[in-house]
């Protein structure tokens, strides 16, 4: 009764999310130009893909300072969560239940998801939804793509278009948790009808609502362009420095988060005096550079082409006050004091990455008045070096300054290519084929004295069928099967194997004026997939495993309605049963048999709804809903893993005054987010472990919880002068 109720509220309000078209301005040639960058992986309504736009217009009206997971979540079947509790600093995204390292992310096409992790840190690319032009997000496999296979969605994003006008942007905010954002534009316009240069710088500070989960972001963004009728050169160069402090422990005691809900034991110590203390730079400290060049050209009104070439430096280290640490784990000698003997010591250590990621990217178009052929494929190749340094030591034994204590590495190459085929075969069908194939190899080190040497061979085949019943009414109904390599974590907790997926889509869209009703059901069938177990590492990633056959069976319902010139809602909802098939699991030291059981991290239900009210052309208010259902933190239906389901509402103001002098607009956002200030918890995590100590002839599984709670009632104010 009580999700009833839930359920009829959320679906009568709503918020406007128009599938508008970015091209304000921008030229059309031009556009058509930009679109030839994404135009090998993305779709549109004649596709029989399931998918949803964000345009920069829609992504500015909450774009102030939090990550763009976050500004997508009220996307359908999107969940969110934030380490810090506020959406600044490190957030996490999950699609129709995958995680992160199963949403395959593309920018301008090029792969962002990281090589040997697989998940995509929008913290290394601060502000980075200031520098986009749209973003598409396709759940469930979706097309083909350059990159990781996806296994809940595909998520891939332009950047900013070419500007015809010159211009420049100064924006800021400022709001909870002493956050601040200030980002500076500027475009040149089109010089000489031909070339542009445009760039940004950002800044973000925030205390974060966990104690001492601080974020120092900084980036940069700098586009040069060349263009002419057709042809289109962009060279992209930006970056990001993070330096955050951690706070992926989470809190354990439910005791502790009852009374203290932003308690953060990472840094905890207990110094000489026997008092607990916390060290000042227990931080996550990296930089991010990337680099691309693209070639666009239209070569005539049938065949147009896209060459890039990319590459990417990452470098940085987290670093760790760690205590009573085994000087053999640190390749270090006991200490010999007399008659003491000192096997264990303080230390400070730094786990460093430092990696490169380099590569290529074509694609090919060829359009008809009945067909769309694109052919594309790209190279790719990763080298992660990765090694740990002892800073400080309070009994230093025989190291030297800055001692490395393990050095490994992590190589990946990858070729991809893939052939799409959109056709029409009767007056109102349209088919669609697409095929790919992936080869891998994945070399690396340190994973408990054994060397891994893998390469993979994948075939993925995609088809699909749309109907246009008339202008109003389109069916599709496709069939996409995808294989996904294991990432290093997989590698380090056991011996995986890749993991295949059947995913069968049928959807219904209807459009009439400015209102519309998206539809889908779609059937995920999972061999050997890599559920998240619920449990993590010391450096709170979470850990995976193959668990057999699996599926997630879902209806998702994407409306947006207008019901009157100044008001619009727009509700969505997914509804999904995900279960583990025959699950097995050891418990007190004997095996068992445990059945069917709900996939970790899978809600049943996720449900947003929006009201917009527009009374006059300056002034939008916007009245947002969020709700999830419970869900289970592990696999095997224990009560101890249940996470409650939650409700949150944000509010949203947005007033702009426009001007026909030197200063073309100026504009007031505020946002107010959890307005009810609702104690909630988005993630979390759960173990067990086999307790022998306290009855040595009798082995006890003890469950082990996790939690990550988020901000109660906090504001964002921000102001935009575009001149």
């Amino acid at each position: 009764m009580k999700n009833s109720f839930l359920l009829t509220f959320l679906v009568t309000s709503g918020w406007m999310y128009a599938q508008s078209t970015p091209t304000d301005s921008i030229q059309k040639p031009t556009f058509e130009l930009e679109e030839v960058t994404v135009a090998a992986v993305r779709v549109d309504t004649n596709s029989p893909v399931t998918f949803s736009n964000l345009s920069k217009k829609e992504l500015s009206r909450r774009n102030l300072g939090q990550d763009i997971p976050i500004l997508m979540k009220y996307l359908p079947g999107v969940v969110t969560t934030s380490d810090a509790g506020a959406g600044v600093g490190y957030t996490g995204i999950r699609v129709r239940g995958s995680d992160a390292t199963r949403v395959n992310v593309t920018l301008n096409g090029i792969p962002l998801n990281d090589s040997e992790s697989h998940g995509v840190w929008w913290v290394n690319m601060p502000d980075f939804a200031s520098s986009t032009e749209s973003l598409q997000l396709q759940r469930g496999v979706g097309t083909s793509t350059n990159g990781s296979g996806a296994f809940g969605a595909s998520l891939n994003l332009l950047t900013d278009a070419v500007a015809t006008k010159p211009g420049v942007e100064l924006s800021n905010s400022l709001g909870s948790f002493n956050t601040l954002k200030s980002t500076l534009k500027f475009t040149t316009g089109l010089l000489n009808n031909r070339i542009e240069f445009s760039g940004r710088l950002s800044s973000i500070q925030s205390d974060g609502y966990i104690d001492r989960a601080t974020s120092d972001l900084k980036s940069f963004f700098l586009q040069a362009a060349y263009l002419d009728d057709n042809t289109l050169v962009k060279a992209l160069a930006f970056g990001g420095h993070e330096i955050t402090y951690q706070s992926w422990n989470g809190i354990e005691d439910k005791e502790i988060l009852r009374t203290h809900r932003t308690y953060n034991s990472a840094g905890q110590y207990t110094n000489e005096d026997g008092n607990v203390e916390f060290y000042d730079n227990e931080v996550d400290n990296y930089k991010q550079d990337h680099f691309q060049l693209h070639w666009n050209q239209k070569w005539n009104a049938l065949i147009s082409t896209n060459v890039a070439l990319h590459y990417t430096y990452g470098r940085g280290f987290y670093e760790q006050y760690k205590e009573d640490q085994p000087f053999s784990e640190y390749n270090l000698t006991s200490i010999t004091l007399g008659s003491t003997v000192l096997n264990t010591t303080d230390l400070i250590r730094r786990k460093w990455l430092d990696n490169d990621f380099y590569g290529a990217t074509v694609s090919m178009n060829y359009t008809t008045s009945f067909a769309d052929w694109t052919l594309g494929g790209s190279l790719n190749s990763y080298k992660g070096d990765h090694f740990g340094q002892v800073i400080w030591a309070r009994n230093a034994s025989n190291s030297e300054i800055r001692h490395r204590y393990y050095d490994n590495f992590g190589n990946k190459k990858e070729v991809n290519t893939f052939s799409k085929l959109e056709f029409q075969f009767a007056s109102q069908w349209r088919g669609f084929l697409d095929l790919q194939y992936r080869w891998v190899n994945y070399e690396a080190n340190g994973f408990k004295d054994k060397e891994v040497d893998k390469s993979f061979d994948f075939f993925n085949p995609k088809a699909g069928v749309t109907f246009n019943l008339n202008t109003n009414n389109h069916f599709y109904a496709s069939y996409a099967s995808a294989q996904r390599e294991p990432n290093r974590t997989d590698y380090e907790n056991g011996n995986p194997v890749s993991e295949t997926l059947d995913d069968f889509e049928l959807g219904w869209r209807f459009q009439s004026g400015r209102s519309r009703i998206n539809t889908n059901v779609y059937y995920m069938k999972y061999q050997d997939q890599l559920v998240l177990t619920g449990a993590i590492d010391d450096v709170g990633a979470p850990i995976r495993a193959n668990v057999g056959d699996s599926f997630r069976l879902g209806l998702e319902i994407d409306a947006l309605i207008a019901l009157t010139n100044q008001w619009t809602i727009h509700p969505t909802v997914a509804v999904s049963n995900n279960k583990n098939k025959n699950y097995v699991f050891k418990r007190d030291g004997k095996i068992e048999a445990l059945g069917d059981t709900h996939i970790s991290f899978s809600p049943e239900i996720v449900v947003s709804n929006a009201i917009q009210y527009q009374p006059s052309n300056p002034l939008q208010l916007s009245f947002l809903t969020k709700y999830v259902g419970e869900q289970y933190l592990g696999n095997i239906d224990s009560k101890n893993s249940v996470l409650d389901a939650y409700a949150i509402n944000d509010l949203s103001v947005q007033y702009r005054w426009n001007f026909a002098s030197l200063i073309d607009s100026l504009e007031l956002n505020l946002l107010v987010n959890n307005i009810f200030d609702v104690n909630y918890i988005s993630n979390g995590y759960f173990y067990t472990y086999d307790d022998n100590w306290s009855q040595p002839n009798e082995i006890k599984t003890i469950e082990g919880t996790g939690y990550y709670p988020q901000a109660g009632r906090n504001f964002l104010l921000g102001i935009t002068l575009k001149i």
